[in-house]
């Protein structure tokens, strides 16, 4: 299939309208000019660019609820083009094709065997190209998420622990593999976008999304912006020290938010409690839910600790909401009760009433995710190729 590349369509106050369509329209150029806090005059041109490149659309039903002459709202044209969003998992990618609002219209799956670059890459190309069938259509861009310290600024990623990764060009490598402009970004913070615009951030100001698993992320949005900080370091929850007393983390510090609330803490309390070091997570979480002190305690140590975690950022952001995912909810029902009470004990005066808000989600919701990151740099940034 030929593809087609993102029409240049113009600056940065092009792109923003461009966002706004995309996540509040149908909408007027008035509501437009008021959000953006620019004149309609100025919208009026931003506009113009992408209707003829075919991105937006006037209402032809406009609204006709108002007295005088009907209004006609912008709307994004979903089929223009699509893109594709890919979470990268240690022994597996997950895969969509979504169009220009962020519905899914094809998923895919496939397992990585090694975690070597090359290998990686010849993954992902291959599930590139599986979705490229997927769709009638022009796909335009990539989007990947990955856990780690991910530079989306030149699109490197610096650190992938699961990965054993080091300062790896991905964007540049697969963006010659592929043949698409690519654009990477932190797992966490490509869920974070996708719960900011089509889940349980949508039109909350300011909130944070920690999730829970082999690992603890945390993705931040204050004020409706996405925070990266100065190296795309910001959100890194899973390794703030809590506990000085604690066991050694992964990155080498004591007593990190990980080494005490992660699938790896409370397997390491089980065993030493127990004895047993044949167990995965779900085994423990059966032999908890059967009635065993040790592994209990184990959930409701690691829950402990995670509230404290999460008072941490109650504490330094004061989000709206701190939405609660990741593939640990699976034993959510072992700790929750445990976090909640840490939080609210820990969490300084009115950051207490943040809402704490549990939420599984599938893992093609990061790989949306991924793609809406990518939507967000159609015009924003030169593709990386």
């Amino acid at each position: 299939m030929t593809q087609t590349a993102p029409a240049k369509v113009g600056d940065a106050t092009t792109a923003n309208v461009f966002m706004t369509v995309l996540t509040r329209g149908p909408i007027a150029r008035s509501e437009i000019a008021h959000r953006l806090g620019l004149s309609a005059g100025t919208i009026t041109r931003s506009a113009k660019p992408l209707i003829e490149a075919g991105y937006l659309v006037e209402d032809a039903a406009g609204d006709v609820t108002r007295p005088g002459r009907p209004t006609v709202p912008l709307k994004v044209v979903p089929e223009r083009e699509f893109v594709i969003g890919i979470k990268l998992a240690g022994d597996h990618c997950v895969g969509v094709v979504v169009d220009l609002l962020a519905n899914v219209r094809a998923t895919r799956e496939v397992a990585i065997s090694t975690t070597s670059v090359d290998a990686v890459v010849t993954a992902v190309a291959g599930l590139v190209g599986q979705l490229r069938l997927a769709v009638d259509g022009p796909i335009t861009r990539l989007g990947l998420g990955l856990g780690g310290h991910v530079d989306t600024r030149v699109g490197t990623v610096r650190y992938a622990p699961f990965l054993d990764w080091r300062d790896v060009p991905l964007a540049k490598i697969l963006s010659g593999a592929t043949g698409l402009p690519v654009v990477i970004e932190n797992d966490v913070n490509a869920l974070t976008v996708a719960e900011q615009w089509f889940g349980a951030g949508l039109d909350v100001p300011s909130f944070a999304v920690v999730t829970i698993g082999a690992g603890v992320g945390c993705g931040l949005v204050v004020n409706g912006a996405l925070v990266h900080g100065a190296v795309g370091l910001a959100g890194e929850l899973g390794h703030v020290p809590l506990d000085p007393a604690g066991p050694m983390c992964r990155c080498g510090n004591t007593g990190c938010v990980e080494a005490r609330s992660a699938d790896t803490a409370i397997l390491r309390q089980v065993a030493a409690d127990t004895g047993r070091q044949d167990l995965d997570i779900l085994a423990a979480a059966e032999l908890a839910r059967h009635g065993d002190a040790a592994a209990v305690a184990a959930f409701e140590a690691a829950g402990n600790w995670l509230g404290r975690a999460l008072a941490t950022v109650a504490n330094l952001v004061n989000p709206d909401r701190i939405i609660l995912s990741g593939e640990g909810l699976a034993a959510s029902d072992l700790f929750e009760s445990a976090a909640r009470q840490s939080f609210y004990t820990h969490a300084y005066g009115q950051a207490a009433d943040c809402d704490l808000l549990i939420r599984p989600l599938p893992e093609h919701t990061w790989a949306r995710g991924a793609a809406a990151v990518a939507i967000q740099h159609l015009f924003l940034t030169a593709p990386t190729r």
